[in-house]
C-alpha cells in the first residue's frame, strides 16, 4: 500500500469513528458528477488529493473541529458548502477591495468567528492556509497552517494541529502568497 493510500485509508477510519460539532453522521461521499458541477463553478481544478477526500471518504463532515464544508450543498450541520463560500467571498472582495479574496484559495473547513481552514488549488503541493480576519487588518488575515493537505491531514490524525488545546498558542507564519488590496503610490 502507497503512503498516499494508506493516508486516506487512516482518514476514512477516524472519518468514521468521530463527528465534527454539528455533523450528526458522515454524509456519502460526492459523486463524480458533484465533483465536476464544483470544479465548472470554481473555475479551476481541486488538488487531487482534496478532490480524493471528497469522491472517496465523504461529502465534508469529518475532519478537525467543524469538519470538511460540503462541496456544493449544505447538510444538516448547517456549514455552508465550500463552493457556495468561495463565490460569495470573491464577490465580496470585489465590493471590499480592501478585503480581497485570492483566486483558487478554496475555504474547505469553517473555524468559527469568520475563521477558515483554506486549500490554495493553484499550488501542486496545496498548502492549507488559515483565514483569520479578526484582527480587521487583510494582510495580517492569511497564515500558512500546513505546506501541504496531506501535512494537515497527519496533523489532524496524530492531533498534533494548532487547534489542539494543549498546542494553544502556536505562532503560524504569515502566507507569503497573499495579494492584498493595492497600496497606492504616494506622491512627493
Amino acid at each position: 500500500m502507497t503512503e498516499h493510500e494508506q493516508l486516506l485509508t487512516q482518514v476514512a477510519a477516524k472519518a468514521r469513528n468521530t463527528r465534527p460539532w454539528g455533523w450528526p453522521s458522515l454524509p456519502e461521499p460526492a459523486d463524480a458528477a458533484t465533483l465536476a458541477r464544483a470544479e465548472a463553478a470554481l473555475g479551476f481544478a481541486l488538488p487531487p488529493l482534496l478532490a480524493e477526500l471528497y469522491l472517496r471518504i465523504a461529502d465534508g463532515g469529518f475532519g478537525p473541529e467543524y469538519g470538511l464544508l460540503p462541496l456544493l450543498d449544505s447538510e444538516p450541520s448547517g456549514e455552508p458548502a465550500a463552493v457556495a463560500q468561495y463565490l460569495a467571498n470573491r464577490e465580496s472582495g470585489r465590493e471590499d477591495p480592501d478585503w480581497p479574496w485570492p483566486e483558487g484559495v478554496l475555504p474547505i473547513s469553517h473555524w468559527g468567528c469568520g475563521m477558515y481552514a483554506c486549500v490554495d488549488c493553484r499550488s501542486p503541493q496545496a498548502p492549507v492556509l488559515l483565514f483569520e480576519p479578526n484582527g480587521d487588518d487583510p494582510a495580517q488575515a492569511w497564515f500558512l497552517d500546513s505546506p501541504g493537505l496531506t501535512d494537515w491531514l497527519h496533523a489532524w490524525l496524530r492531533g498534533t494541529g494548532w487547534y489542539e488545546e494543549e498546542n494553544e498558542g502556536v505562532d503560524m507564519a504569515l502566507w507569503t502568497g497573499f495579494q492584498g488590496p493595492a497600496t497606492p503610490a504616494r506622491t512627493p
